[in-house]
């Protein structure tokens, strides 16, 4: 086997590049910023394999799953069955999805205030719109409408057993909540409220009258488009 060859098959860093072109340097030279998304996730998974280095293994878990914001709802086990990635890998990815989600939550908790229903999707969109399964939301407010908490009720479609009212304020009292706005997306990418959105969302308000804790709207989102019960008159 020449040296040419052996140089292909046996490629575990991308120390053969030029410096320049080293996502590490280049991060420490020029900034995150000017790294491209394969260079970002190559500094995460850190090395190749025999046949693949960091970067390319990079381009094929950002190809193989239709890039960044793909990688959100998967889990350890479908980031795996990427040849060459193993369960480190797998892990390192999720453990990284993991904590820019709760840096952006916690960021976007701090004293912000809810005013519109562009507002609720600067604040869960990145989350929501690209979700594979219906996610339900609660956006909890205090007496200024600032956001305390946003947890989550339900994931993988609204039904009245799991969607109840009775689970929303066991949350909203416990978290000292005046008022609440709901909230999920529809992974169809059209936010058009279906009866069922409809039909929950009321029995939630009317209970919500009962404990004293205002419904403001429920917001669902689609991909860059939004629907606002409230706007549409819809409750």
């Amino acid at each position: 086997m020449g040296k040419t060859e052996n140089r292909i098959d046996y490629r575990y860093t991308v120390k053969e590049l030029p410096e320049s072109e080293r996502p590490r340097e280049k991060l420490i030279k020029h900034g995150a910023q000017k790294l491209s998304n394969s260079e970002l996730l190559a500094l995460i998974i850190r090395t190749g394999n025999k046949k693949r280095t960091a970067i390319e293994l990079s381009r094929d878990i950002l190809k193989k799953f239709g890039g960044l914001n793909s990688l959100i709802e998967l889990s350890v086990e479908e980031i795996e069955k990427i040849k060459g990635v193993g369960i480190a890998k797998s892990t390192q990815i999720k453990a990284l999805i993991e904590i820019s989600k709760r840096i952006f939550t916690s960021s976007a908790e701090s004293k912000i205030k809810i005013k519109t229903p562009e507002d609720v999707v600067n604040l869960v969109g990145p989350e929501l719109q690209f979700a594979r399964q219906e996610i339900f939301k609660l956006i909890l407010l205090d007496v200024k409408s600032q956001v305390i908490a946003i947890p989550q009720i339900s994931k993988g479609g609204l039904t009245s057993s799991i969607v109840h009212p009775r689970e929303v304020f066991k949350i909203a009292i416990k978290r000292s909540s005046a008022a609440l706005i709901l909230v999920h997306n529809h992974p169809s990418g059209i936010p058009e409220p279906s009866k069922k959105d409809i039909r929950i969302t009321k029995r939630i308000i009317e209970a919500g009258e009962i404990m004293g804790i205002e419904v403001l709207d429920h917001v669902v989102i689609g991909e860059g488009i939004i629907t606002s019960m409230k706007e549409k008159k819809l409750i």
